[in-house]
């Protein structure tokens, strides 16, 4: 799999793409991550990428010719476009899978008041958004979508069952986890867990997943 991260910044994803299993699976060329500066793209000596907005108003929005340019310079094929936005679709479990899907992704890192619209209408690009929330730029947002995306390939995640565990996989949340020591500060662990009982533990867990899921995402029971 390709990915390709248009950025101001690239300078951000050093150390992420670097580190533990995603900087593994980019080492063992399981994905290509591919970071491109719009800056160079533009065309003014100052590789300026960023203007007024028409109607006025305050912020700068990212221009479209620097944007096109670096797309465009990517090599030929089916690609899915991405701008990482506040204002775009919020990333969930259905939509990294969609990704993992795909060949070749194309993360489009915004800032400012955003992209110019005309971005998401020509290469054509959808808007994602990891929250309800306003972050200062699209890099982290991106980085999320890197991660999550990646641990899917198989072979990134040593045992495949620890992705058929996660949260949201089964529409509710991961149980609790314990490990070494038995007792820490007068806390436990659940005596079922020590039982060897492993269909007593098995309803456990699944029991402990749906309490957790109703103390911290009533909305996944509903649905």
């Amino acid at each position: 799999m390709r990915i390709d991260v248009l950025t101001q910044f690239p300078e951000l994803f050093d150390g992420p793409l670097r580190t533990s299993l995603l900087g593994k699976a980019i080492e063992q060329g399981v994905v290509d991550v591919r970071l491109h500066d719009i800056r160079t793209f533009a065309k003014d000596k100052h590789h300026i990428t960023d203007d007024n907005a028409y109607g006025g108003g305050p912020g700068m929005v990212l221009k479209v010719e620097p944007i096109f340019a670096a797309y465009d310079s990517l090599p030929d094929g089916p690609k899915r476009a991405v701008v990482l936005s506040p204002a775009g679709r919020r990333l969930d479990r259905d939509l990294v899978n969609e990704f993992a899907a795909e060949s070749n992704l194309v993360l489009i890192c915004g800032r400012y008041e955003g992209v110019d619209e005309r971005v998401l209408e020509g290469l054509p690009a959808e808007e994602v958004s990891i929250g309800d929330y306003v972050l200062s730029g699209g890099e982290l947002p991106a980085l999320v979508i890197i991660e999550a995306v990646t641990r899917l390939i198989p072979g990134v995640v040593g045992r495949a069952e620890s992705i058929q565990q996660d949260s949201f996989e089964s529409g509710i949340l991961d149980y609790p986890h314990y490990t070494r020591p038995v007792e820490f500060r007068g806390m436990t662990v659940p005596e079922v867990l020590r039982s060897g009982d492993h269909a007593a533990i098995e309803r456990w867990r699944h029991e402990a997943a749906l309490a957790k899921t109703k103390k911290n995402r009533p909305d996944l029971l509903q649905q």
